[in-house]
């Protein structure tokens, strides 16, 4: 048997302890203006012979593991020697079993391309070959969670996938023209819908700032209004950077696209709170390019708590602001509280003096942590 592991580059944040399962290479679209990860890369289906095989590899790992009397370097080694295994997959394997084994994530950006009788082959062999899985997530776009019937994803559901991850970015139709994401908003809401019919969690990421300046409202606006109709159970935060060698980069340096100042994505994400309605899900503010850390609750009952934290950081004179977003973007700061003009005032200086001014600094910080 060849034993081995192909892993993709990428991975939502809560998905950091889950196991990692790759379908497919690449991303089908592959034309989003502010994505840097796939570009250039060709996509392709695995064969589902293939991932049976990492599905193996990594049951013929644990096998092995559990016959140790202790977990040594040394007895990890001879699993390697004796078996002709890649001692990084030992290695992966090993993270795995510390955190649990119980969920798994479907690589790369769109799983739910490959064929439904195809998934549903890999996810019987996932709960043959690795019971302890709980919980089965992957990415996947809307215009492809369309296209499947709701026959398809309740057959998919009862296999064990119970979590997608859309990236639906905005719900403005010209926004989403704009950035190139290939979906409409009619598209999104129809895809939310039968995911939710389902019986599947949906995890909706939202983009602040992907509209630039030129489209603050109708971002907010259109995004809330998306939501509203599918009621996803996860609403997360992704606030946009433009990241050098990107078109949106591109687009940023030729004037077609005024990107919004960090005070600007604050306030976008103030109007699509305020107008979210009759919803119950969880808002998660998970990623460091988000200013506001703390924004985070559940609907309705924590609505006017995370309109709060928006409100106090407003509530803050211009000086205390700008130090709150350089200390964050230097990761001194979590908490608006954090705040310490003493510190950060010397740093903010050279930041300027460096890159000519202050919005310019923080987008050159915050590309560090894409």
């Amino acid at each position: 048997m060849n034993y081995s592991i192909e892993l993709g580059p990428i991975r939502p944040p809560s998905e950091a302890h889950s196991v990692l399962l790759k379908l497919t290479r690449n991303c089908p679209w592959n034309q989003c203006v502010f994505c840097p990860t796939f570009k250039e890369k060709p996509f392709s289906m695995r064969s589902v012979a293939e991932v049976k095989n990492d599905i193996d590899t990594i049951s013929f790992i644990l096998e092995e593991l559990a016959k140790k009397p202790a977990l040594t370097q040394q007895s990890v080694n001879d699993i390697s020697l004796e078996n002709n295994i890649d001692y990084r997959y030992i290695q992966q394997v090993l993270t795995w079993l510390h955190f649990g084994m119980d969920s798994l994530f479907l690589q790369d950006a769109d799983s739910l391309t490959m064929k439904t009788a195809d998934v549903l082959e890999i996810l019987n062999h996932v709960k043959l070959k690795l019971p302890s899985i709980k919980r089965i997530t992957t990415y996947a776009r809307a215009n492809t969670v369309s296209r499947k019937t709701i026959d398809e994803l309740k057959a998919l559901r009862e296999a064990g996938l119970n979590r997608l991850h859309i990236g639906m970015e905005s719900g403005s139709d010209a926004v989403l023209a704009l950035i190139k994401k290939g979906v409409t908003s009619e598209k999104q809401i129809d895809a939310g819908r039968k995911a939710t019919e389902a019986d599947m969690e949906v995890s909706l990421y939202f983009m602040p700032g992907c509209g630039g300046r030129e489209h603050l409202e109708d971002n907010a606006l259109g995004s809330a209004k998306v939501i509203n109709a599918i009621d996803p159970a996860f609403i997360r935060i992704r606030s946009v950077v433009p990241m050098p060698g990107t078109p949106l980069y591109q687009m940023m340096t030729d004037k077609q696209w005024i990107p919004t100042s960090e005070r600007e994505k604050v306030k976008e994400l103030r109007l699509l709170i305020e107008n979210l309605e009759n919803i119950k899900s969880v808002l998660i503010s998970d990623h460091i390019m988000n200013l506001l850390e703390e924004v985070e609750g559940v609907f309705p009952n924590d609505k006017d708590k995370m309109l709060k934290v928006i409100d106090d950081f407003f509530a803050m004179d211009e000086t205390q602001q700008d130090n709150f977003i350089v200390g964050r973007r230097l990761g001194l700061y979590r908490s608006i509280s954090d705040v310490n003009n003493e510190e950060v005032e010397p740093v903010k200086a050279r930041l300027i003096a460096q890159h000519g001014d202050f919005d310019t600094a923080m987008r050159a910080l915050l590309t560090r942590y894409i």
